[in-house]
């Protein structure tokens, strides 16, 4: 089974346009993209969904359901294209799901840690 992709959808002329980032999971982004989008963008975002659906009416659990679940896919994208980076598999998503040490293993391993140098399976190496 493959998974069919549409390229059309996204920019195809730039790899590091914020739409693809968040959504495309395939490629590599450097640890500074990483920290703008991943961190921050993702920071941001959630904040100012928050805030949205508070000012809307909503239960404050209902917009912690209704954040996380809108942000979950960019999320994802985002840590998949660092661990492609690291030339590892975009499985390694996963290690967020281990208690307590999950997300911390995830932000130093994506965050701190040098990608590998030149170009790997997942392509040409991230611009810095």
């Amino acid at each position: 089974m493959s998974i069919e992709y549409h390229d059309e959808l996204l920019p195809a002329d730039d790899p590091g346009s914020p739409l693809r980032i968040f959504l495309d999971p395939r490629g590599r982004i450097s640890r500074r993209a990483f920290w703008l989008y991943g961190v921050l963008g993702m920071g941001g975002l959630s904040v100012l969904l928050r805030a949205l659906l508070d000012i809307a009416g909503f239960a404050p659990e209902r917009a912690d359901i209704g954040t996380t679940f809108l942000l979950l896919w960019p999320a994802v994208a985002v840590s998949a294209k660092r661990w492609h980076d690291r030339d590892r598999s975009a499985w390694w998503v996963l290690v967020a799901l281990v208690p307590l040490v999950g997300w911390l293993w995830m932000l130093i391993d994506n965050g701190f840690v040098r990608g590998s140098a030149g170009p790997n399976r997942y392509g040409a190496a991230a611009a810095a």
